[in-house]
């Protein structure tokens, strides 16, 4: 039987042993508890990073949503203000039509009594109405109330509307920059402004919009836009009276003509005129049966020098005392005194005493360089490095968009392709050509 020492001796030895070994594990627990705890702070830092850079790049990609949209905005405002403009020359074609109406009424040439007793009382009434309009076409002088308005209006659109688009358009960089600055700032408050600057690595801002001269296009949905308008539409309307005049015309009757239309021309210049007339049917051995034109009233306003007045002759006399109607017109005008259908006297006195408006037409606008539906998104990617766990970098990639589409389907079932008319931008984040 061995001795009891040297059995405790042995069993201390064994105790020592194991003691090593639970030290060597400790140390290796520690020290993967060490890595896996520096792991997990990379993790947790390249995840703030990424939500933090998603973030700013969709709050970036929202400026530039709104940016385009304003620009829709300021398309639309120049189309409203040269319905304006169409608005207040007309008005002034009117205010000018009716002076110079009331200046006949008062001459009696032609009377109004036998207006209305041709033509029937509400005509008569109509021209006795006249009375009330004197000294209106005052107002239509580009110095009245009106003209300052028209010119106005002409100033805002080339003004003040293309400073605002030009704004837009160079300062959506910066803006876009200082949305993503401040959405990070609020997402790193510990860091300082410089370290967080984000890179810009692909941009298909520049070259995206563009400015496009007046056009067909531009015009004909201008004109689409005045045809909403029945103030704006022509003003035409002939009444006959029922009494045959002479035995050799039988089916002609004296008519009143009242004409008058507002219209663009090709140059994007807004013109306006009125005119009214009584024609009386009249004949002679020398020519028969013809019209002879009495104006009852007259306006013309352009918006440049040279636009076309329609029918007319410069040098109209102020009355047929000394010379009579027919031979004056066979002898100095082109007029149809039988076929004709407008008031070619009244345009002339109109083109005489006109009343320029000047204005500078249609504006340039802004279009999207881009026109295929497939492409009806603006993209851009950054990138964005900020300091990790024990001074190791971190780095993110991140990309959105500012994309059109429409809240709902058009009514006429058609597709809306990408447009700066329509403020239907929108923003989201994206996979980006960078990634």
């Amino acid at each position: 039987m061995p001795p009891l020492g040297s059995e405790m001796a042995g069993a201390s030895r064994q105790t020592g042993q194991v003691l090593v070994l639970g030290l060597v594990l400790a140390s290796v627990l520690s020290l993967a508890w060490l890595r896996y705890f520096a792991t997990g702070q990379v993790v947790a830092g390249k995840a703030r990073l990424v939500h933090g850079l998603d973030a700013a790049a969709y709050s970036g990609a929202l400026v530039q949503a709104r940016t385009l949209n304003l620009l829709s905005y300021v398309n639309r405002a120049r189309m409203a203000h040269q319905l304006a403009m169409a608005h207040l020359i007309t008005l002034g074609s009117w205010s000018q039509f009716g002076g110079t109406q009331a200046s006949r009424l008062t001459q009696g040439n032609p009377p109004a009594h036998l207006i209305g007793m041709l033509f029937g009382a509400d005509h008569g009434r109509a021209y006795l109405s006249a009375a009330q309009a004197v000294g209106l076409d005052a107002r239509a002088g580009a110095e009245g109330e009106l003209g300052r308005a028209w010119t106005a209006h002409d100033a805002f659109i080339h003004g003040h509307l293309r400073n605002l688009a030009d704004t837009l358009i160079q300062r959506l960089p910066e803006a876009r920059l200082a949305a993503m600055r401040a959405v990070l700032a609020g997402h790193y408050p510990e860091l300082s402004a410089e370290r967080l600057s984000p890179q810009i690595t692909h941009d298909t801002w520049p070259g995206l919009v563009r400015s496009r001269r007046p056009d067909a296009a531009l015009l004909d949905f201008t004109r689409e836009l005045a045809r909403l308008y029945p103030f704006l539409q022509p003003r035409n309307r002939t009444a006959r009276n029922g009494w045959s005049v002479d035995a050799r015309c039988p089916m002609l009757r004296h008519e009143l003509r009242r004409r008058g239309a507002t219209e663009m021309d090709a140059g994007g210049h807004w013109r306006s005129g009125d005119t009214q007339s009584f024609h009386a049917v009249r004949s002679n051995r020398w020519i028969g049966c013809y019209y002879r034109e009495y104006a009852m009233g007259w306006a013309w306003m352009p918006g440049v020098e040279g636009q076309d007045a329609g029918n007319h002759a410069e040098d109209a006399p102020e009355n047929f005392s000394e010379q009579d109607f027919w031979r004056w017109v066979r002898s100095a005008t082109q007029w149809d005194l039988v076929g004709g259908d407008d008031n070619p006297l009244a345009n002339s006195y109109a083109v005489r005493m006109r009343r320029l408006w000047p204005s500078h037409g249609l504006a340039s606008y802004e279009v999207l360089s881009i026109g295929d539906a497939d492409l009806a998104a603006a993209p851009f990617a950054v990138s964005l490095s900020v300091p990790g766990a024990e001074g190791q970098a971190l780095h993110a990639r991140s990309a959105a968009e500012s994309y059109f589409t429409r809240p709902g389907r058009r009514s006429d079932g058609r597709q809306e392709v990408a447009n700066l008319f329509l403020p239907y931008w929108h923003a989201r984040l994206s996979a980006g050509p960078a990634l």
